[in-house]
């Protein structure tokens, strides 16, 4: 009887500290709980990193990176040809002008005047199609997902638009990941640093 006593405090031990190991695998961004991997069009995405968008001291979303195979270099996530998504996590209350105006400011930073003139067309599809997105709340999700076909848009899981332009996706992804990115701080967590 003692050793099957001592057999199950040993197994009970040894479930506490899996359960332990499993429960540090997920990650937690200022109260938001952001998942290890995503499902999108019939393929597994892998959690490359995520952090905290802040402007003013304000928190306004927590952003999180998906793609087939994580990379800590940004060229890589901008040029790759996979599957890619960017989850928005909002914190705070924005209204569509300002929703895409920060859109528009990182695409401003990181691309040419030659660049935009080019995607000028798409750039005002993605204008029209966060605009009609509306007001966002805190707890909403702005999904963003970027394929070599372009880059299509849902809010809280509902699809807002469909962008069918090969260059929009990685001008779009230069926003967080860009020379010039919205945040440093948050492009080197999208990253894994």
């Amino acid at each position: 009887m003692r050793s099957i006593g001592k057999k199950t405090i040993s197994a009970l031990v040894f479930a506490a500290l899996l359960g332990a190991a499993g429960a540090a695998k997920a990650l937690e961004v200022a109260g938001v709980k952001v998942e290890e991997r995503v499902q999108t069009a019939g393929k597994t995405l892998t959690l490359n990193g995520a952090g905290l968008r802040t402007k003013l001291f304000f928190k306004v979303y927590v952003a999180a990176l998906y793609v087939e195979k994580p990379s800590r270099e940004a060229t890589a996530v901008i040029s790759s040809p996979g599957a890619r998504r960017v989850v928005l996590s909002m914190l705070r209350e924005l209204d569509a002008e300002t929703l895409y105006g920060a859109l528009e400011e990182g695409l401003r930073n990181n691309l040419t005047d030659a660049e935009r003139a080019v995607l000028k067309t798409s750039i005002e599809a993605l204008a029209a199609t966060m605009r009609a997105i509306g007001k966002v709340l805190p707890g909403d999700t702005v999904t963003l997902d970027f394929s070599a076909d372009g880059l299509a848009i849902a809010h809280n899981g509902k699809p807002k638009g469909r962008i069918a332009d090969e260059g929009i996706g990685p001008a779009v992804l230069k926003v967080w990941l860009g020379e010039k990115p919205a945040e440093e701080s948050l492009k080197q967590a999208l990253l894994g640093h």
